[in-house]
């Protein structure tokens, strides 16, 4: 007998920004999750990276990228 498991990838991606405050960090986070609905999405902004990490499999690096630069943010992996 022959049992398949079907696992769901994850993929968590953390990113280093330069956001300020909370209020910009809460208006990103609706909209990330208005173009990744799939995905979790937080800030850490008492980091120094003023984290950015976003938790699932409907996003890409370069989609992240380019949200946050068309608003005026910079957005790296952090490695």
């Amino acid at each position: 007998m022959l049992t398949f498991a079907y696992v769901k990838v994850i993929a968590i991606e953390i990113f280093k920004t330069n956001l300020n405050n909370e209020q910009e960090a809460n208006a990103l986070v609706e909209i990330l999750h208005a173009l990744f609905p799939q995905s979790k999405v937080n800030f850490d902004l008492e980091d120094c990276d003023r984290i950015l990490r976003i938790e699932g499999n409907d996003f890409t690096e370069t989609k992240i990228k380019d949200a946050l630069s068309e608003r005026g943010y910079l957005c790296e992996v952090l490695e």
